[in-house]
Parts: structure tokens; C-alpha cells; sequence
């Protein structure tokens, strides 16, 4: 999924490696985008490349299918500098990704560019920790993290889109 098709939106989610928590997110955000029917093209990335070629963590997969979630079929790649002109949202799971992300962005980047948790009120500024070195109930906390966050993300999208007010008009938030 390298080309960008005519949307208005395109997301992009950053890990690490792009095999636990960014294709978990991609998964999560298409079924959200998809309930909210908002037409949105969604990918993935790591800012290292590990994993490049790759399938997800066979944990992310089991973690992702036990909630109606395929994501076996995704593919591990790298983000490139034509990410930041070919997305509208570049979204880093955890501060040290965003850090990565931001010393690639070029200058004439217009993509917005932000932590995932900063969509879900009361986690703005945090990460979604890495399950990678954990167990399926590490994978089972991201995936509730991750799950949550990219709704809160569609749904406010989704008023953007309908209401065709600007990035910054997001509805109330909830306390």
C-alpha cells in the first residue's frame, strides 16, 4: 500500500518495527474509519527496519483476530520521506517514536503529526507501552489502549468531516 489513492485523509501509524502496535492501530483504525464510514486511506510503518518484509508479531495477530480484527496480511516496512506529503496524519505510538519521526520530517512537510494517545482524553502526552517483550496480556493492554484511541480518533474525524469545520473545531471533549 505505497501509493496514496484520491482521500481526503490518510493516516499512517509509527512503531518500532511495524509488527506489534502500529499494525494493531491500522487494524483498529480501518474497522473504526469503517463504522464511522469515513473514506480514509490507512498504513503503517516502523521508524527502524528490523522487521522490514515481515508479517505482525504472531501475538499481534491472535490479539488483534480475538476482536474481529485481521491484520495477518500487512506487510513491516520503514516510513520514507514521501510519507510526510503523502499522509494528512503521521501518528507515533510512544514518545521515542515521535522524536524519530520528527528528525526525518522535512521542512515542507504538511502532515500533522502526533502521538496516538493524544486522541483518547486523560493519556494526552503518553505512549502506548511496547508489548513486544511481554506476554499476550502486554499485547491485551496495547490492543485496549490502541483500540479505544483510534476510535476516539474516528469519531472526532468524523465530525470533522460532516460538520467540514477545520482541524482545529474537535467537539467536546468528555471529562
Amino acid at each position: 500500500m505505497h501509493g496514496r489513492p484520491q482521500h481526503h485523509m490518510a493516516v499512517l501509524f509509527v512503531c518500532l518495527g511495524n509488527i506489534c502496535r502500529s499494525p494493531m492501530a491500522e487494524g483498529a483504525f480501518r474497522a473504526a474509519v469503517a463504522r464511522h464510514r469515513i473514506d480514509c486511506f490507512i498504513d503503517s510503518a516502523g521508524t527502524a527496519a528490523y522487521h522490514i518484509g515481515n508479517a505482525p508479531d504472531p501475538r499481534a495477530i491472535a490479539t488483534a483476530a480475538a476482536h474481529g480484527i485481521a491484520i495477518g496480511d500487512q506487510v513491516a516496512r520503514q516510513i520514507e520521506a514521501r510519507d510526510f506529503q503523502r499522509f494528512s496524519h503521521i501518528i507515533a505510538l510512544d514518545s521515542a517514536n515521535l522524536a524519530g519521526i520528527n528528525a526525518r520530517r522535512p521542512r515542507d512537510s504538511h502532515a500533522e503529526v502526533m502521538l496516538l494517545l493524544d486522541w483518547l482524553d486523560g493519556h494526552q502526552g503518553r505512549g502506548v507501552p511496547d508489548p513486544y517483550h511481554g506476554n499476550e496480556a502486554d499485547f491485551l493492554a496495547a490492543w485496549q489502549l490502541i483500540s479505544r484511541a483510534t476510535e476516539a480518533m474516528a469519531s472526532r474525524l468524523a465530525y470533522l468531516a460532516s460538520a467540514s469545520a477545520s482541524p482545529f473545531d474537535y467537539p467536546p471533549r468528555s471529562n
